[in-house]
């Protein structure tokens, strides 16, 4: 019978002294290095003592589950295989290590899409298809519609986890055009030339057809790409709905590039860097260097005077003083990037520095009426979508996207917790921890949701387009943006992460969806947990794990009682192609490396053989 290991009592009792010891450090640590801090643990500040919250959806099966308190601190033992693999029949055990041994050969993963259309060819389209049913289809994906997944779901649930759904049919936008290449070629000018011009940026537009004949046009207001919008945004609408009706307190999944143009997008997100580069130039300027982002605080006097030299008309110090009642002269940059809130009435405040030629350039020069109201319109869609879920008592996860996307899409994305997130935590945003700016994304929106009153939450991932990033970088010749490597990219996610469990024993305000198939982060989130006194009942700490991976973690944490949820992508088979493609190469360092997992299905299925439970069904 599965159970969490109790700690001592004793131990329990000095947890109060313990937590204000850690979280009065955290201010300490932001003055130490990046690379010494990434490792440990955060805090600031006192505890908070947890507010009642309703109980976890995510009980688990009769007999199974474990109820913590503060009188016994919790664990959880992921080597038990009877209990990890209980909702599993022998033949799924079967297709696990079949499906797992094939994709720790890099061939295999490398010429995935070149093999799959080879096997349409040779199998025909129906045959490949149930073959793709058999095998890596049938173990990452949950069925082609709304109806056929609702068994699995259902099967997750009866055992203690919940469903992420999500309509994978997508399109890869980076293949979208061989000269995809040329894109990045427009992000290489972060800081490199200059902050306002970027003599890239027309042939990012070119992938898109916002030019031709190598003459430059303002983007036009396409209706079909509307439609198209629109059609995503109703079958979002129907994987709100089959989350609501499949499972309780479930989440849903949407993808912002498919609710507005990619380009529009791009465009945008151009915007905000500059946006942003312009404030960290400012800051140099004042001898700010080295701090963190958010310790970066310009005083406003020094700034309006750097900004007149340069040519600047508007009054950037009478705009802030106006706008608060107690102002202390210095402005940081939440502050700075509240400018963008009004920018229609204060276009002159948005200037940028060109450094080479010496003068300020308007910020918004390119971005047209037109694309605001396209702006607007994907506003609209993500409102709908909202007012859907929150009827259907869903939560909605925007996933994170590639780079040259992933600002405007973490702008719009805080546009709508700001409206939803009032009262409980209705948007979650994604953070990459691969990024090395995943610290400063985090913490400024942290900071942001403190100052006006909103529930934070956020899915940690560590990261989605690895090896494209890299690919393009190397090529085009701008710094790589993703951590150098898996150990940095590790230490980056623990200090998100404490970041953030900090907070959350801070004030209960936040919230967290650690989604890692790392044992090693999941036990670590469990220790911190227990030294910060953080229940699982509270449901303010998830966890969350691909369909398909990460079983022998997902189903124990889920019976002891913790909210633990599968990420089910669905849809057609022959849609969800780019789907898996991706997922392969992205998890391809996790599935060579899975010998412990597979070490755990094997002996699952030799402990079944040998008690006479090969023909073990599931019940529920």
């Amino acid at each position: 019978m599965f159970c969490g290991k109790t700690v001592s009592a004793l131990s329990w009792a000095s947890t109060d002294a313990h937590l204000k010891r850690l979280l009065s450090s955290r201010r300490l640590r932001s003055s130490v290095t990046s690379s010494t801090r990434s490792g440990q643990a955060g805090g600031g500040g006192h505890s908070a003592s947890p507010r009642p919250q309703a109980a976890g959806q995510h009980g688990g099966a009769e007999g199974h589950g474990q109820t913590t308190s503060a009188d016994s601190p919790f664990s959880v033992d992921f080597e038990l295989t009877r209990e990890a693999y209980r909702s599993k029949d022998s033949l799924e055990l079967l297709r696990s290590l079949v499906v797992f041994k094939l994709c720790s050969y890099d061939f295999l993963v490398d010429k995935n899409v070149e093999i799959m259309d080879l096997g349409k060819k040779i199998l025909g389209q129906k045959v490949f298809e149930q073959v793709m049913k058999m095998t890596f289809y049938g173990q990452f994906v949950a069925g082609e519609d709304q109806r056929a997944i609702k068994p699995l779901i259902q099967k997750n649930q009866a055992f203690g986890v919940g469903s992420v759904l999500d309509y994978s049919v997508e399109e890869d936008i980076s293949q979208k055009k061989t000269e995809q290449k040329e894109i990045s070629s427009r992000v290489s000018a972060a800081g490199n030339e200059s902050i306002g011009g970027d003599h890239r940026e027309e042939e990012a537009h070119e992938l898109f057809d916002d030019s031709q004949g190598g003459v430059r046009r303002a983007p036009s207001y396409r209706h079909a790409d509307e439609i198209k919008c629109d059609q995503h945004m109703e079958t979002f609408i129907k994987c709100i709905k089959a989350s609501g009706g499949s499972s309780t307190e479930g989440f849903s999944a949407i993808k912002m590039t498919a609710l507005g143009r990619p380009q529009l997008l791009l465009g945008f997100s151009e915007i905000l860097m500059k946006w942003q580069r312009c404030f960290t130039f400012l800051a140099s300027q004042q001898g700010k260097d080295g701090l963190e982002t958010l310790e970066q605080r310009l005083d406003l006097t020094q700034l309006q005077e750097c900004l007149t030299k340069l040519g600047a008309k508007g009054d950037f110090y009478g705009w802030f003083t106006g706008k608060k009642a107690e102002f202390s002269g210095y402005i940081d940059m939440l502050d700075w990037n509240s400018l963008l809130d009004d920018r229609a009435k204060i276009s002159n405040l948005l200037v940028v520095p060109n450094v080479e030629l010496g003068e300020l350039e308007p910020l918004m020069l390119r971005f047209t009426i037109d694309e605001e109201k396209q702006m607007q319109r994907i506003l609209q869609r993500l409102d709908i979508l909202a007012k859907h879920a929150l009827e259907s008592g869903v939560r909605l996860m925007v996933d994170a996207e590639q780079t040259y996307f992933q600002p405007a899409i973490s702008r719009l994305t805080l546009e709508m917790q700001r409206i939803y997130n009032r009262e409980e935590p209705v948007i979650f945003n994604t953070y990459q921890c691969y990024l090395k700016e995943a610290y400063d994304s985090v913490t400024m929106d942290v900071e942001l949701s403190k100052r006006e009153g909103w529930h934070f939450a956020a899915k940690l991932v560590r990261g989605a387009y690895m090896y494209q990033e890299r690919e393009r970088a190397r090529e085009i010749g701008y710094e790589d943006p993703i951590n150098p490597d898996y150990e940095s990219t590790n230490r980056m996610y623990h200090r998100c992460l404490d970041y953030v469990l900090d907070e959350i024993a801070l004030n209960r305000e936040a919230n967290v969806m650690v989604a890692s198939h790392n044992e090693d982060t999941v036990k670590h989130t469990l220790r911190r947990m227990n030294e910060l006194g953080l229940l699982p009942a509270e449901n303010k700490v998830y966890f969350g794990q691909l369909l398909g991976m990460c079983d022998q973690i997902s189903f124990p944490l889920g019976q002891a009682g913790f909210p633990v949820y599968k990420y089910v992508p669905y849809g057609p088979v022959s849609e969800v192609m780019p789907y898996l493609s991706r997922r392969a190469q992205e998890n391809r360092g996790f599935m060579k490396g899975a010998q412990k997992e597979r070490d755990l299905l094997w002996n699952e299925l030799k402990r079944r053989l040998a008690s006479g439970e090969l023909l073990y069904r599931p019940a529920y």
